[in-house]
């Protein structure tokens, strides 16, 4: 059905988002690295991927945050935050 699939093209944005911040902020990131890797990976994105990037730092950040602090795997922290399904 179309939601399951909308949800599925969301999970995979979500994990290639999260793909990008992760390589962005190295490893071991502290609050700023990961600020500043949410803020350029989401321009690096391009225009409608970096919107859709946007809006799920903004409504997210302390999940994105604290699951790349913990060296979570980007799938997993996207499951975590309901976006892809486990």
């Amino acid at each position: 059905d179309g939601m399951a699939q909308g949800r599925g093209i969301k999970c995979r944005l979500c994990t290639k988002v999260l793909k990008k911040i992760q390589a962005l902020a190295g490893d071991n990131p502290d609050e700023s690295a990961v600020a500043a890797a949410l803020q350029k990976g989401c321009r690096m994105l391009g225009r409608v991927v970096g919107k859709v990037c946007q809006r799920l730092v903004n409504r997210y950040q302390d999940q994105i945050t604290e699951g790349l602090q913990n060296g979570d795997m980007p799938r997993d922290i996207c499951t975590a935050m309901g976006i892809c399904q486990s």
